[in-house]
């Protein structure tokens, strides 16, 4: 039997969904080598790729590690709890790969992630959950001002739904007090939409964040998107509006 089209649901990278707005990352330099590694673990509330929920909006537990070179390229892996119904998929593990690098006062990430659910088993006759996209990245800061940009595009993208294009723009803008209010906008392209279980889609988020205690980032969140419950994977409740909350640590 195959899985129910309200699983076809992508993964998220990072912390990208999780708190949209954090403080500069720690750093833990390994010796000489020229290499610096970052860990991140998160507990969240949800987990939203591009507004929709992962965890049939029940909380999750990840962690990022991100590993760079003082040449701007990096390696990072992105671990945490999935439930898509209809499947046994429990885990998921992003691998990614790229290049930062500045130029003035603007960033660039240029990079690519394999999406990753360990321990699924696919129904004969079902799709595969796994898929690759590649993901350029760019910020300009003006303070208290950063505007944000993403481009990402997959050749086969989750659940074997064709070539899909993502857009995303935004900004932060940094508060008294220590806040940081961050706003996104983007929209969704793919090529199969009756594969994937949704027509392509708008989706925005609000979010205000502040360090609370010892390096401890509280975010809190409105997240939205365009498709109706209807549209929605055949009538999930996993496109609607919510309130997300998110606790997060860098090391």
């Amino acid at each position: 039997m195959k899985p129910s089209l309200a699983a076809a649901v992508p993964a998220c990278l990072g912390l990208l969904c999780a708190a949209m707005a954090m403080p500069a990352a720690a750093q833990m330099p390994l010796g000489d080598s020229g290499l610096t590694l970052t860990v991140t673990p998160v507990l969240s509330s949800d987990y939203l790729f591009r507004g929709i929920s992962q965890t049939r909006n029940r909380p999750a537990i990840q962690g990022t590690v991100d590993l760079q070179h003082s040449s701007g390229f990096y390696l990072g892996a992105f671990a945490t709890n999935v439930a898509f119904p209809g499947t046994d998929a429990r885990q998921e593990l992003d691998l990614s790969a790229g290049y930062r690098f500045e130029a003035g006062a603007a960033t660039f990430d240029l990079g690519g992630i394999y999406y990753t659910y360990p321990g699924y088993h696919a129904a004969p006759g079902s799709y595969d959950f796994n898929y690759v996209e590649a993901i350029a990245k760019a910020s300009y800061t003006v303070a208290p001002l950063k505007l944000v940009g993403t481009a990402a595009w997959s050749p086969n993208f989750y659940f074997e739904s064709g070539h899909a294009f993502y857009l995303e723009g935004g900004a932060d803008v940094s508060l008294p007090a220590g806040f940081t209010l961050s706003g996104r906008l983007g929209y969704q392209w793919i090529e199969r939409n009756r594969r994937y279980g949704a027509p392509d889609y708008a989706n925005w988020q609000i979010v205000a964040s502040r360090e609370i205690v010892a390096g401890i980032t509280l975010a809190v969140g409105y997240y939205d998107t365009s498709l109706s419950k209807r549209e929605c994977f055949g009538g999930a409740k996993f496109c609607e509006a919510r309130a997300m909350v998110t606790l997060s640590k860098i090391f």
